[in-house]
């Protein structure tokens, strides 16, 4: 068996995804998430004219020999390009493996050390009010972990909170170049202790409480709201500060035991390595198709296994549905898997394009047994919603000083 041709293609059902379907001269076929946020086409680009000449004729059983090569046989390795079009092309190989084989990749792994995984979903209010109820919703549908995010008074734009718009599309407006946020840091510390504690007495300690922090403190304003923290024991605080210098976190820990998690900016083992050896985290949060695919991540849950670090892979809406496939049966096999953030499975352009037989039920998703990753792709679907270019926000500090989103 050999690979004969590979497809890429690039649709918009409400947020761009980048989809790669590798095909066999036999006729099999797998799919993977090459998705990169607002460098889409920059994926495209790379695996089209680098990658996929490399890999016709290959053997797709392959898929060590093939990850390795397209990793170290490249002198600029790593970064989040290379690492997603490394991570689409793993997931589709373990899926054509999985299909000739006749096991859900999971198998593959070495089988379930779980029924089912653990979800975490998102509240996101316009205020602390808005917010309660919206985990409410989210409880009375059985999750038994949520994530708060209320808008910030005094600020016009909070993270995870787009008031009246749908999606960034909408954010950006008529001109498709990058919105641009305001932050205090003031003014989240003035209302972030308010929303946990009327969460906390409403909910009392029946619901497992998350915030996401999104990197927008130093390590010491990290140190405090970890203290601050403390009594709502949440399951982890998200992204406190950036850690490209990985030390910034001993800061953080050694004033707190608010448990930490991050990741989801990582493309490598070498991005986290000295967070998980040092045990400066308790969560690692990166995505198969941002950190090189399925091979990687059951490397980085093996390494952090050893450190006492649960996997928690990023979920956000920029990861497609094949993501999600991927991380389900990571989820299911890793011993020392965490939870899994869950924002649903899109919307109705997105189900006709992406399809499955997940389900959710009681805030734990379940799989079927169906061979591969368990989800197909409708190419004919996927035509109807082309590329529409499309950014993230930009953050300023209230004086226009460029700060981290």
């Amino acid at each position: 068996m050999k690979i004969k041709e590979i497809k890429v293609t690039v649709c918009s059902p409400g947020r761009n995804f980048v989809t790669v379907k590798v095909i066999t001269d036999e006729g099999t076929y797998g799919i993977g998430d090459a998705t990169l946020n607002g460098r889409e086409m920059a994926v495209v680009t790379y695996l089209e004219e680098h990658v996929v000449p490399c890999l016709i004729g290959r053997d797709p059983s392959e898929i060590e020999d093939i990850w390795q090569y397209l990793y170290k046989g490249v002198y600029w390795r790593k970064g989040p390009i290379t690492m997603a079009s490394i991570a689409a092309i793993d997931m589709a190989l373990w899926d054509i493996k999985g299909k000739i084989a006749g096991l859900p990749v999971y198998q593959l792994l070495g089988g379930k050390s779980r029924r089912g995984v653990t979800l975490y979903a998102h509240a996101n209010g316009e205020s602390i009010n808005d917010t309660l109820d919206k985990v409410q919703e989210h409880v009375d549908q059985g999750f038994k972990a949520v994530r708060l995010q209320s808008a910030i008074p005094g600020l016009k734009v909070t993270y995870g909170v787009l008031g009246d718009k749908k999606d960034y599309f909408e954010l950006q407006g008529n001109r498709p170049l990058p919105p641009e946020d305001e932050w205090s840091t003031q003014k989240y510390f003035n209302s972030i202790v308010d929303l946990m504690r009327q969460a906390r007495a409403r909910f009392g300690n029946e619901v497992e409480f998350l915030h996401d922090v999104h990197s927008r403190l130093t390590p010491i304003e990290s140190a405090r709201l970890g203290k601050l923290m403390e009594e709502f024991s949440l399951l982890f605080l998200e992204d406190a500060s950036i850690a490209e210098n990985q030390d910034s976190y001993k800061v953080i820990r050694q004033h707190t035991t608010t448990p930490l998690a991050i990741g989801e900016t990582y493309n490598t083992i070498w991005d986290c390595k000295d967070l998980i050896q040092n045990q400066l985290i308790d969560y690692i949060r990166v995505a198969a198709t941002h950190a090189g695919g399925i091979t990687a991540l059951r490397r980085i849950a093996d390494f952090a296994s050893i450190y006492n670090v649960k996997i928690a892979p990023h979920g956000a809406p920029d990861l497609s549905p094949v993501c999600f496939a991927a991380h389900m049966h990571l989820n299911i096999w890793a011993p020392n898997f965490g939870i899994q953030e869950f924002v649903g499975f899109g919307n109705d352009k997105s189900k006709e394009i992406f399809k499955h037989n997940f389900t959710v039920e009681n805030g734990m998703a379940y799989m079927s047994e169906a061979p591969g990753l368990g989800i197909e792709f409708d190419e004919e679907a996927a035509l109807k919603y082309p590329y529409k270019r499309s950014y993230l926000p930009v953050s300023r500090l209230e004086d226009g000083t460029l700060w981290n989103w």
